[in-house]
């Protein structure tokens, strides 16, 4: 398709025309800025605000307690709901598609290893908060179902407590002692910007008989893979809320009673958003990148135009048709793609240069919620745009090549 005649005809005939086939390669090179920039910020947004679930499993549900303030089968108001074995077994057995669960408890505590010490907290959990909490063991191992049977002082550590207590060395195996209470250190888990001070994680049953008399719980976390949209959502709440009134016998629309706090809908809601945008910004970028389309397919009009008496010539002596349309619309291609891959270029490296940027500046504070990071364009939207770039570049010489095709010899030779 593109022979070394066609392309030698095309580059004369840009060369002839320079300055306006730079401007009107300069809106096409603008429009394929402008969508690439659109889409790197339209993904930097949701890479921030998704950064904030990530500290959890997808479509996780935490349990709190509160206190009754509806009145409901005679009991009073005011009255604490406290979890127990049974919510658990509630959730186990009677919720559809539970897959991780662990209770939690947590205790302040002052950590020491020998002459070093600190404040942090110590949180209960079962093995399964592992999942829950997205957490990564870069030494060691995470608390297992053993820890649990056998009630053991074991504890796994964050990076702040390693470096505080033990200096950096490797403390498997090494004790530290909370409020005069020996635990063994088993483990070190990667700490990836989690908000505020990162606990120390401990078996829930050690916890719970150390610092509760084998009782109580501070909430329950579990894991639903199957809530991937708002109304499913919604719907598995209003469920759950109803076999929690009937265990603790409180009204299911007492929203203080018990606290859920679902981000599986937050992420379907955010999912939601995130496509809308996305909608938004292809079509802003698309609408932008067809007012280049335009002027392309006008700049190719004023050339089929001074080209009229040279189309009729080679008609005459014999050239056919698909000929001269194929020279229009490769003409038409060749300016839209190369314009097209310099506005794509600039605009892949902008987005990079603001990565990098953001990347050198540091982490965000952990106190602080994430609203815009890795503004990176995908493979997916770099082939979407070539592909507009092609289909552009088509239609573009597509009306030119046919008026070109239409010339007729002997109007051409009359044509100034």
């Amino acid at each position: 398709m593109f022979d070394t005649d066609s392309i030698k005809e095309i580059f004369l005939t840009i060369k002839q025309n320079k300055l306006r086939t730079f401007l009107t390669g300069f809106s096409i090179a603008w429009g394929i800025f402008i969508l690439i920039v659109l889409l790197g910020a339209g993904t930097g947004l949701k890479n921030g605000v998704t950064s904030n679930f990530s500290r959890r499993a997808q479509n996780t549900i935490g349990l709190y307690p509160g206190y009754t303030t509806l009145p409901y089968a005679g009991f009073p108001l005011d009255r604490q709901i406290k979890f127990d074995y049974k919510d658990m077994h509630l959730i186990e057995k009677e919720l559809d598609g539970v897959s991780h669960i662990t209770p939690v408890l947590n205790k302040s505590v002052n950590l020491s290893h020998n002459k070093e010490y600190g404040a942090w907290t110590l949180r209960g959990v079962y093995p399964d908060a592992e999942f829950i909490y997205n957490l990564t063991i870069s030494e060691g191992r995470f608390i297992n179902q053993s820890d649990l049977d056998r009630l053991r002082k074991e504890i796994v550590i964050s990076p702040e407590m390693k470096e505080i207590l033990f200096k950096g060395a490797s403390p498997i195996g090494q004790y530290v002692v909370a409020d005069s209470i020996a635990y063994q250190v088993v483990g070190v888990y990667k700490d990836e910007g989690s908000m505020g001070s990162p606990p120390a994680y401990i078996p829930f049953t050690t916890g719970q008989a150390l610092y509760r008399k084998f009782y109580g719980m501070d909430k329950i976390e579990f894991v639903v893979p199957s809530l991937n949209s708002v109304e499913k959502s919604k719907e598995f709440e209003d469920i759950f809320r109803d076999k929690l009134g009937k265990l603790h016998k409180f009204d299911p629309k007492d929203r203080s009673a018990i606290y859920i706090q679902n981000t599986a809908e937050h992420a379907a809601q955010a999912t939601t958003i995130f496509w809308a945008i996305n909608i938004a910004m292809w079509a802003i970028g698309l609408f932008t990148l067809i007012a280049g389309v335009v002027g392309v397919g006008n700049i190719m009009l004023i050339t089929v135009k001074e080209r009229t008496k040279e189309f009729g010539i080679r008609k005459a002596i014999g050239a056919s048709p698909i000929s001269i349309l194929k020279s229009v619309v490769l003409e038409s291609i060749m300016i839209t793609a190369i314009f097209g891959y310099i506005g794509m270029i600039f605009g892949l490296g902008l987005m990079d240069l603001i990565g990098t940027a953001m990347g050198a500046g540091g982490p965000s504070s952990p106190d602080k919620p994430v609203f815009f990071a890795d503004p990176t364009v995908g493979m997916d939207a770099v082939i979407g745009a070539t592909v507009t770039l092609i289909i552009a570049g088509v239609i573009a010489g597509l009306i030119p090549a046919i008026k070109a095709v239409r010339v007729k010899p002997i109007e051409a030779m009359r044509a100034e």
